[in-house]
């Protein structure tokens, strides 16, 4: 990206290195929270990062490990069983707008998004809250995992809970190549180490990324070229690799974004727009050399309107051209000329990225919550109001959910949520914590409702949130809080699930001590709403009165008397019993015919193990469980016979550090069990590890 005009911070991020960026990238937990490598655990795994072939002169700095990737083979990865995801991505659907400005089939979104500098991602979350764990996926068409630093690595795959999390909400994942201006380390050995060519005139390197993503079960590449001082027979070389990835990658769908930097001429020039000078990395005269340009952040109303008009003459689509909005400085203050991307009134223009959009996160103050975290990131994504049926304001932020229609994965059975938002102060299982640890793993996520908040009441308007005090599994349920004066419907999910008469919705709420008495209905609407911004037609269906004093409490509601149909959207109606105060808690909701238990996996066994101050960290395998696994979960069974929660991964190998002695026990027993898409948990394969 370029460095002008934009503020320092911006570049030092990604250039400057691991410890510059560390600091930049947020307030840092103490170093045994966030789970960076350190001498007490040699184990720990990290996402992977690669020079291109050479490697920098020197040495690396403390917790970095400089590879090469024209070196890289998977059988050589000791920590592809912990990076690879496992999660296909799922298709969408676009529902009926929640509003009239939003368009379906226009502009799209990219993010690039920077979890932790280079070096520092674990590949499986960490013991710490204070994360950036995006949910609004159902506004993004791809992310790009944000990083690369000449002082670490310029190649960097996605770990696995960010794949997971993205695919199962249908977005797609992009791994990073940056070359860096020389300013900020460069060299241009790098990019040239980048395109060469083998004997036989291909381009190893090309093959090798498309290996990478198809080892680590990620989408595709977002390649940023930004090192000087090359000239037009390297720029040429360069067209090469790109083509030589798309051919490499065609048969498995690799998706590629080019940045708009280096140019025909061997110099980075930061157009801001496709013109002659970068369109041969778009297009050329054989057709596509990448799926999507980024465009600087230099663009200006003319120069998008006349990059969509050259793409359309392309045959290319306008919104496979992304223009860059920058808002790693000021967040939703970020002065942005929306009409020249995406207008109020007419077509729009062009697609947009957001570049660094962790904001969200970084700018709240130390001592920031998870619930600090996202009401700032609903207001960012949904609009100041929290109402995506009334996405304005009165700031000059356009909201993505006033621009942008959003999409939906829920088109099978069975469908069901915890309010898990893949980071939390605890974790739970039914009801009860069985982990008092914070922690963050964006893999065990679940599908979130993406239209914060949508309500209609002819009353007071209640406050909604995902809240962290208590849940019914996972870190997180959904709170209703205030005074219900009159029925308030709660739109949670767009869907289009088949629904018969063995059917039933089944939720688990409660209400908090305090809290007045909640008539609760279910809402489902077979008909999808007349038209944008339209309310959809629900029936509501009783699922009782919940009091404080009672605890969680589940009730499967059935659909029969509906008759069979298209489940076209689900929510609730509640309605205070009283003149006081509610506070509801919702801590599952499903839909489904039959629950099935699933089958249980099997050869849990020790792969590896590092003692240190008293502790052992372990590495620890498994056969996958036959048919479909939603996640897998490890506890550890305790002298006293109770369980606590280790942690829990989509793959089938697991990290688990620092454990220490209870008592006077012999070995540490240990535990895995699949958990299905409703939740429902296997028998365990366990094993123990001596002390």
């Amino acid at each position: 990206m370029s460095p002008h005009p934009r503020p320092p911070s911006r570049r030092r991020v990604l250039l400057a290195g691991a410890g510059a960026a560390a600091a930049l990238l947020g307030p840092a937990p103490a170093a045994g929270a966030t789970g960076r490598r350190g001498a007490a655990d040699s184990l720990q795994p990290y996402a992977s990062y690669w020079f291109p072939d050479s490697l920098p002169p020197g040495a690396p700095g403390d917790g970095i490990t400089w590879r090469s990737l024209a070196d890289w083979t998977p059988e050589g990865d000791r920590d592809l069983a912990f990076n690879a995801a496992s999660v296909p991505l799922a298709e969408r659907f676009t529902p009926v707008p929640a509003n009239t400005t939003a368009r379906a089939g226009q502009a799209r979104i990219s993010a690039l998004a920077a979890f932790d500098h280079t070096a520092g991602n674990p590949s499986q979350g960490s013991a710490t809250a204070d994360f950036y764990a995006p949910t609004h996926w159902a506004y993004l068409d791809e992310l790009v995992f944000w990083g690369g630093s000449s002082g670490e690595g310029l190649i960097l795959a996605p770990n696995a809970p960010v794949t997971d999390a993205a695919h199962r909400n249908g977005v797609p994942v992009l791994g990073t190549v940056f070359l860096p201006p020389s300013a900020f380390g460069g060299d241009l050995r790098w990019t040239r180490d980048l395109v060469q060519r083998d004997a036989a005139g291909g381009f190893p390197l090309a093959a090798q990324l498309v290996r990478v993503a198809a080892a680590y079960g990620f989408d595709g590449w977002f390649v940023n070229a930004e090192t000087d001082g090359g000239d037009a027979a390297l720029a040429d070389r360069m067209r090469g690799f790109l083509k030589a990835l798309r051919a490499a990658g065609g048969a498995r769908g690799l998706r590629i974004t080019w940045y708009d930097a280096l140019n025909t001429t061997g110099e980075v020039g930061w157009q801001g727009a496709l013109d002659a000078l970068n369109r041969p990395f778009f297009q050329d005269a054989t057709g596509p050399v990448a799926d999507g340009l980024f465009l600087d952040f230099r663009w200006s109303a003319r120069s998008l309107a006349d990059s969509g008009r050259l793409a359309e003459r392309l045959g290319r689509s306008r919104y496979d051209l992304w223009a860059g909005v920058d808002v790693e400085s000021a967040g939703w203050d970020s002065p942005v000329d929306w009409d020249a991307i995406v207008p109020a009134d007419g077509a729009q223009v062009v697609s947009y990225g957001f570049y660094r959009p962790e904001w969200t996160l970084h700018h709240l103050p130390q001592g920031r919550t998870p619930g600090d975290f996202h009401a700032a990131d609903d207001r960012f994504w949904c609009g100041e109001r929290l109402d995506p049926a009334r996405p304005g304001g009165g700031s000059g932020w356009r909201a993505p959910a006033a621009a942008v229609a959003d999409r939906s994965t829920l088109t099978a059975l069975p469908f069901a949520t915890t309010f898990n938002t893949g980071h939390g102060l605890r974790w739970y299982e039914e009801g009860v914590a069985t982990s008092p640890a914070p922690w963050n793993h964006l893999g065990l996520q679940d599908r979130l409702p993406p239209r914060r908040w949508s309500v209609r009441t002819a009353g007071r308007r209640p406050r909604l949130s995902l809240d962290f005090a208590d849940a019914w599994r996972g870190g997180s349920s959904l709170l209703v809080r205030g005074g219900l004066d009159a029925p308030a419907t709660v739109e949670l999910f767009p869907a289009r699930l088949p629904a018969d008469g063995d059917t039933v919705v089944e939720m688990t709420h409660r209400v908090d001590a305090a809290s007045g008495p909640v008539a609760v209905e279910v809402a489902v609407a077979l008909r999808e709403p007349s038209a944008p911004g339209a309310p959809a037609p629900y029936a509501f269906l009783p699922a009782g009165t919940v009091e404080a004093g009672g605890g969680w409490r589940t009730v499967s509601v059935p659909l029969a008397a509906l008759g069979p149909g298209v489940l076209h959207s689900l929510g609730v109606r509640l309605s205070g019993r009283g003149t006081g105060a509610v506070a509801w808690r919702l801590g599952a909701l499903a839909v489904r015919s039959a629950a099935v238990r699933p089958a249980a996996p099997a050869g849990l066994r020790v792969t590896g193990a590092a003692t240190a101050d008293g502790t052992v960290s372990l590495r620890l395998g498994w056969r996958r469980a036959p048919g479909p696994i939603r996640h897998y979960a490890l506890h550890r069974t305790l002298p006293d016979g109770s369980r606590r929660f280790l942690g829990g991964t989509c793959g089938a190998a697991f990290h688990v550090p620092g454990l220490r002695r209870e008592g006077n026990e012999q070995a540490v027993r240990l535990a895995v069990c699949a958990i299905s898409e409703l939740f429902t948990a296997s028998d365990p394969a366990e094993t123990t590890h001596p002390w």
